[in-house]
């Protein structure tokens, strides 16, 4: 199927966009290039282009909640393939800023959800590679 348009950016709305896009590319990788005080842009190496976009009245979302003011979209990063490379990853995340939400059944589950410092969800997943 021909598309339509190509994909360009996921877009984070937060209050400060350049401390958001300071600490994904502590997390993910890149530069942030900012185009002026209200728009950041992440290019992360080998994967998505991130923006930020400063909104004023931010209010992050809150999870899990399927009803008012819920989740709406997360990110998810390969962390590594074993739990030690998560918990690693857990002690950087966490120094870099961000909050744990989930971090239960890690028997049952590969990712652990965390909020970012604006509080948008994001998970490091434990993926097997090949």
């Amino acid at each position: 199927m021909a598309s339509v348009a190509r994909f360009r950016s996921v877009v984070l709305d937060c209050p400060d966009p350049h401390s958001l896009a300071a600490f994904y590319a502590a997390v993910a990788g890149g530069t942030p290039v900012a185009e002026d005080d209200t728009w950041v842009v992440l290019q992360i190496p080998g994967g998505p282009r991130l923006a930020f976009q400063r909104a004023e009245d931010h209010t992050p979302p809150e999870w899990p909640r399927a009803d008012h003011n819920g989740q709406q979209l997360h990110l998810d990063f390969d962390a590594g393939s074993t739990w030690a490379e998560i918990d690693a990853a857990h002690e950087k995340v966490l120094a870099l800023g961000a909050r744990p939400l989930d971090l239960e059944d890690r028997e049952k589950k590969d990712f652990q959800v965390y909020a970012d410092p604006a509080g948008h969800p994001f998970c490091l997943c434990r993926i097997e590679h090949a």
